[in-house]
């Protein structure tokens, strides 16, 4: 990060038993979660999702910026399905990714652009860059 750079958001959370009927709870009390593993009978959400559900909403956030510097408005019925695969390959855990965005309504071409662009700047996409496999896909 450069000298110049602002921080904007710190979000904390303080999390005990992990994916295994643990607990996840935010310092200012607004997220306050069950944890059980994915697949299992426990009766809480697991990391993936929750990894699913920030990417999901921070890309369209990154739509959004890219939208309207085209002068453009989002369809009200966009929406991104994300799924993240924990995948165990040769003994190591890794996560794989999908982002299926529907912007019906917009001209395909004008719709891609917006989506490149809002995988070029989510701070979620930048993160995995290069560390996982990640498929875009406007459906």
């Amino acid at each position: 990060m450069t000298h110049a750079a602002k921080l904007l958001y710190t979000a904390r959370t303080h999390t005990s038993g992990g994916r295994h009927d643990g607990i996840s709870r935010s310092s200012d009390g607004r997220l306050d979660v069950k944890l059980s593993p994915p697949g299992g009978a426990g009766i809480g959400t697991n990391p993936e999702q929750l990894f699913a559900a920030g990417w999901s909403a921070c890309f369209e956030g990154a739509m959004e910026i890219a939208a309207r510097k085209r002068k453009i408005e989002l369809p009200r019925k966009c929406a991104i399905d994300a799924e993240i695969d924990l995948v165990l390959d040769e003994g190591a855990y890794s996560l794989r990714a999908r982002l299926n965005v529907s912007l019906p309504g917009l001209d395909r071409e004008i719709a891609r652009g917006i989506v490149d662009e809002a995988h070029q700047t989510c701070p979620y996409s930048k993160a995995v860059r290069g560390n996982i496999d990640v498929t875009v896909a406007l459906i």
